[in-house]
């Protein structure tokens, strides 16, 4: 009988920051299909997630696509991403994609996701020297040449990797300082896009085991440095948007996040007050604000919505790296909902 290895991927319920957590399922004649993936389980009590006296959770498969990596060793193998159910089969606590509010898939995400590759032996991002720093930031952003690009061979795998696998990866590049990158990831959905950075998150993890590097998804892992954080920009848009053909909806929309300033923070990762702070590229924690191109304000209006005859999308740009982009679209969804246009 011919086999397929299923790895199926979950969130644990570890806080403030859930973890990846994963497990292989052998199916025989499996036909690659979302529908033949079964419901599986998992002990809760080993991820913050159920007590040992009750530790049964299901997971739930929301989505598939191939693994190239391990496909090459001969035997099929697929990514299952899955949602975290309890026993009774009921969304678990931690279960922020079961949050989403967008069953006809009207809201589109682009998600930026940046990230630190860092070195065990420092505790720092490579090209960082022991115990130094490399020069300022300024020749790193979209660089090239060993004196400004560090680890380069592990994005350009997870970029072929990604692109395999199906996922809609639509750039990559080097970001502001020395061994920080940045990749982008859109779905015409908002669950989907979840779904997909998380995958694409998962891969980059275990191709930087092989690399003997670890991903450092902490918005500000330099501290109170002149080195920029990390975000995870939410770019977003529904049918109001790219039809609107008028700046007041646009206007409208934007406004409609200001009363909920505290709610959205609440869900855009940890330690956000390290990051968003007014300086390099970011609007203050506690303010709001917005604004055509303009990359200190909370949302940015791109310059080509504008062009297009105000059709287009919006980016939130205070979500950060470590957020949840489950999280962070239900807010987002829920938000924009208030504005009634």
């Amino acid at each position: 009988m011919a086999k397929a290895k299923l790895e199926y991927i979950w969130l644990d319920g570890y806080k403030p920051v859930q973890s990846l957590r994963s497990k292989t399922k052998i199916e025989n004649n499996f036909s690659g299909k979302l529908e033949d993936c079964d419901i599986w389980s998992f002990d809760g009590s080993s991820t913050e997630q159920a007590s040992g006296g009750s530790s049964d959770c299901q997971l739930k498969p929301v989505f598939i696509c191939p693994d190239p990596e391990r496909s090459k060793l001969g035997t099929p193998a697929y990514f299952v991403m899955c949602e975290v159910l309890d026993a009774a089969g009921n969304p678990h606590e931690s279960n922020g994609r079961a949050t989403i509010d967008d069953d006809d898939n009207d809201f589109w995400f682009g998600f930026e996701q940046e990230y630190f590759l860092y070195d065990p032996e420092t505790n720092l991002p490579l090209g960082f020297p022991a115990g130094g720093y490399p020069a300022p930031q300024g020749p790193y952003y979209c660089s090239v040449g060993s004196k400004n690009a560090y680890g380069r061979e592990i994005i350009e795998e997870h970029l072929e990797y990604c692109i395999q696998a199906g996922l809609n990866i639509e750039g990559i590049n080097a970001e502001v300082a020395a061994g920080q990158w940045e990749f982008q990831i859109f779905a015409k959905g908002a669950a989907e896009a979840g779904d997909q950075i998380w995958v694409a998150r998962y891969m980059l993890e275990r191709i930087c085991e092989k690399y003997g590097v670890w991903v450092n998804y902490h918005c500000k892992p330099l501290g109170d440095t002149d080195w920029n954080g990390s975000g995870m920009h939410a770019n977003f848009s529904n049918t109001a948007l790219r039809t609107a053909g008028d700046k007041a909806i646009y206007d409208k929309i934007c406004q409609s996040f200001e009363p909920f300033v505290k709610e959205h923070i609440a869900v855009y990762g940890p330690d956000n007050h390290l990051r968003l702070t007014g300086k390099h590229e970011t609007q203050s924690i506690d303010q709001f604000s917005y604004g055509v191109s303009d990359r200190g304000a909370s949302i940015r209006i791109p310059i080509a919505a504008v062009q297009k005859g105000w059709k287009g999308w919006l980016e939130d740009r205070r979500p950060n790296s470590a957020a949840d982009p489950y999280k962070v679209a239900a807010r987002i969804i829920k938000t924009v909902k208030t504005a009634d246009v």
